[in-house]
């Protein structure tokens, strides 16, 4: 992601041929959570623009999915959301949306990571202390999940062990996502993290909910469905994968004008039923407006 400061069910003979390309892939057949549905995934990092508070809950009837960015832990023993820790009074009214949108049907899902680097040496260099932090903001703040947006270098070794010990942890119903940039996920970059996603696929597919590629700052694109198309080629069920795409300009290089970015998902929801769903970086500045930005993608993968 960016910087941290101011980032249909499946018909039974396609499900079928899906695995058999799976399996001649090398890739496991079937994994424990796959996303179901299509999910709208809202980025929420900005709580503050310009000095004025940004509530999450226009969200609430539109996404399926919230992630709290970014959380960072820090060499000093600190844990960050962005610039200060999570329990900064500041944050105050934040985890009570939070909160609401978890009691309408919402998932909210904590990001660690992104172009904030850190969080992943520390994890390879202690990964005893920085996991205990890790785990227990994910406890205090009932997260549904966590996704690890990797853009350090990160180990296929040390990325299993994480994912191995959040199992451990909390168990298959809480969501491991990915956030790899698309051409990691297509196999012709190794960016995030320095490894394979097709190998860490391969052998750890069934403890990984999804992964959400990033289609943007020169990575990949959502103006046609060719960098999808490319990701599918290198194995990976479209059930497994969202696509990334930037709400706004500003934010960086690849911006996709809502009107062709919902020409491309229906595309790609005509093509793979399975579809895994789509999300956007970020919340605040989304265009036309935050919240239309996301029913304007819900909408195009035939949400209500």
């Amino acid at each position: 992601m960016l910087p941290t400061s101011p980032k249909t069910r499946v018909r039974k003979t396609l499900v079928a041929a899906g695995a058999a390309v799976l399996v001649a892939a090398g890739l496991p057949a079937h994994t424990a959570q796959a996303a179901t549905g299509h999910h709208t995934l809202a980025y929420y990092q900005t709580q503050y623009s310009n000095g004025a508070y940004v509530s999450p809950l226009p969200l609430r009837g539109i996404a399926t999915d919230v992630e709290v960015a970014a959380f960072h832990l820090n060499a000093d023993g600190s844990v960050h959301l962005n610039d200060d820790p999570p329990g900064d009074p500041k944050f105050d009214r934040m985890w009570a949306d939070v909160a609401a949108l978890r009691s309408s049907g919402i998932k909210v899902h904590a990001l660690l990571g992104g172009a904030g680097r850190g969080s992943f040496a520390n994890l390879h260099n202690d990964f005893t202390r920085f996991y205990g932090l890790l785990r227990d903001v994910l406890r205090t703040y009932h997260f549904d999940g966590v996704d690890l947006d990797i853009e350090e270098t990160f180990s296929l070794a040390d990325t299993e062990r994480l994912i191995r010990q959040l199992r451990a942890d909390f168990g298959s119903g809480f969501t491991v996502i990915l956030t790899p940039v698309a051409t990691d996920l297509a196999g012709t970059s190794s960016f995030s993290g320095g490894f394979s996603y097709r190998q860490l696929e391969q052998d750890l597919g069934g403890q990984i909910s999804w992964y959400t590629g990033q289609f943007y700052c020169g990575w990949g694109s959502l103006r046609s469905t060719a960098s999808y198309d490319a990701i599918v080629r290198n194995g990976f069920s479209p059930s497994r994968v969202l696509t990334g795409a930037v709400t706004n300009p500003a934010n960086c290089s690849g911006y996709v004008e809502p009107s062709r970015l919902a020409s491309t998902l229906r595309k790609l929801v005509a093509k793979y039923p399975g579809f895994g769903g789509a999300a956007g970086w970020e919340y605040f500045n989304g265009l036309p407006g935050p919240a239309s930005w996301y029913a304007t993608v819900r909408d195009a993968m035939g949400g209500s």
